[in-house]
């Protein structure tokens, strides 16, 4: 969300398809002080498929006890069964495993243009399995990078790196309860460490997000 007062800038990098907007309070982008978004587009889904989340607090395909209330904290390493929903037609619950949040180099950041200096960009590694049984296929679940403490980064990042961090949607076959896949989620940071993931889709996961720390 851009607050009261800040200028947006946007810029568009046709030959790599990438784009990065800065969000500022009043001072030089190139500010370490100032509070940036960026954004790339996300991979394209398969012709037919919604390309972006939709989220929903709706479990109602979740065995009963076993959805992570909203709010709780996880270590790294930890499963934590999480209603989910992508686009308007697919629905169910899936158990998410942060295996990883790795630091990555600035120098990583070179696709995101000049705007993404001074940035350092973070991966959030996961496993994600199917859990309902629903069709999740061609699905995608993402994962927001937090400071020390659950504090925001001031940075949002939409698309990946290949070959760094690769946000994978769910293959053909992510239809069967215990299928499952690996994926990547892309965070960066101007200021301090990212070491917390958050899941934060649904009404009550945006207020409350489910936590991951080391």
């Amino acid at each position: 969300m851009i607050n009261k007062g800040r200028i947006v800038f946007a810029v568009a990098l046709t030959t790599l398809g990438l784009g990065l907007t800065a969000c500022n309070d009043g001072g030089d982008s190139a500010s370490a002080q100032d509070s940036p978004s960026a954004s790339a587009p996300a991979s394209s889904a398969p012709s037919g498929k919604s390309p972006s989340a939709d989220p929903s607090d709706d479990a109602a395909a979740a065995p009963s006890g076993d959805v992570a209330a909203p709010g709780t904290k996880f270590k790294i390493g930890d499963r934590a069964v999480l209603p989910f929903k992508y686009g308007t037609d697919k629905k169910g619950t899936v158990a998410v495993t942060v295996t990883a949040i790795e630091k990555g180099a600035e120098a990583d950041m070179a696709p995101f243009g000049d705007k993404a200096k001074g940035m350092t960009p973070y991966y959030i590694r996961m496993k994600v399995e199917n859990v309902g049984g629903t069709d999740l296929s061609y699905a995608s679940l993402r994962l927001r990078g937090k400071l020390e403490g659950g504090g925001p980064t001031g940075v949002i990042l939409i698309g990946d790196l290949p070959g760094k961090c690769d946000n994978e949607t769910a293959p053909r076959d992510f239809t069967t309860k215990g299928a499952s896949y690996e994926t990547c989620s892309l965070s960066a940071t101007k200021t301090d460490p990212i070491a917390v993931a958050s899941f934060e889709e649904g009404d009550a996961y945006r207020d409350s997000p489910v936590l991951w720390t080391s």
